[in-house]
């Protein structure tokens, strides 16, 4: 594989960035994840965090060095994830569980496929266009599904920022799968928190994402997200892989350089929580413990 990669991430106007980024890859595949902790529950940061060293744990594990079933391998990632927010909950007797949005591809033999919950999303772009994108999981999404609101009005949408669907949740999240395309040379895949998207025009994204490399692109659109944001700015979090050939001008990583059975990574894993081993729950427990919050959740709706 060769492709060009950079992710960048600024605080905005927030006192604390709760968003996380990271890729990895192996001779033969890539898996690139960026999540956005959610800022109206405790420990945002926390989940976001957890959910890429899950995500990447099971890359680890399964990326030997192909994944045998990219869309099988995101959901189970995906829901890896959020299981552990959920152990993370267990294990620090927590309130509420942390939650996040996460949106996660994985690229190999040419072909990308992705995976989101919540509004973190993915564009996939060729030619100076977007030919690909996520669809948010948010309230004003499914008013435009519903054709009660115009597509054009969804950015000043008193709802904008509601949620509908994260990691995190009481509920089992909806994994929206999606891809299974094939690459050109120069074709670009960007994953973005929404305090990126929130803030850029699609047609400012995608002139600033054309002028120049990923590396030299990402920052940009980083710094222009919060310029245009100001005083609301949100954390701004991007993440821009490149795809190549041997032709291709500018990409600078191959991973024909990664020695069998090895992976190249950003994002750090280790013992996903700190408890000792007799805190470590079993599936059991866990699923007991989901099914009481849940109940705790519609007794209360039925006061």
């Amino acid at each position: 594989m060769r492709f060009s990669i950079y992710q960048d991430s600024l605080c905005g106007a927030r006192t604390t960035n709760q968003d996380r980024m990271g890729y990895c890859f192996t001779r033969d595949s890539l898996l690139m994840v960026v999540a956005d902790g959610m800022g109206g529950h405790l420990h945002g940061e926390v989940a976001a965090h957890l959910a890429l060293q899950a995500a990447a744990a099971c890359f680890q594990a399964d990326a030997r060095p192909l994944l045998v079933d990219p869309p099988a391998f995101l959901d189970r990632a995906l829901r890896h994830a959020h299981r552990e927010i959920l152990r993370h909950q267990v294990l620090h007797d927590l309130p509420e569980a942390p939650r996040t949005t996460i949106v996660a591809c994985v690229v190999q033999q040419g072909r990308a496929w992705w995976a989101h919950a919540g509004d973190s999303r993915l564009y996939w772009l060729r030619d100076a266009r977007v030919v690909g994108r996520t669809r948010d999981h948010s309230k004003v999404q499914s008013l435009i599904d519903l054709g009660q609101i115009d597509p054009a009005d969804a950015d000043t949408h008193p709802e904008r920022n509601k949620v509908l669907n994260c990691l995190g949740s009481p509920f089992e999240p909806t994994i929206d799968l999606g891809g299974d395309v094939a690459l050109a040379p120069g074709d670009t895949l960007l994953l973005c928190t929404d305090g990126v998207w929130s803030a850029l025009p699609e047609a400012a994204l995608l002139a600033l994402l054309s002028a120049d490399s990923v590396l030299a692109s990402v920052p940009c659109v980083v710094r222009a997200a919060v310029e245009e944001a100001g005083a609301t700015a949100d954390n701004a979090t991007a993440l821009a892989m490149t795809w190549g050939d041997d032709a291709t001008a500018g990409v600078l990583l191959s991973s024909d350089d990664v020695p069998d059975g090895a992976i190249t990574t950003t994002i750090a894993v280790g013992q996903l929580d700190a408890g000792s081993p007799a805190e470590v729950l079993s599936e059991d427990e866990i699923e007991r413990t989901i099914r009481e919050i849940r109940e705790a959740i519609s007794r209360t709706g039925n006061h």
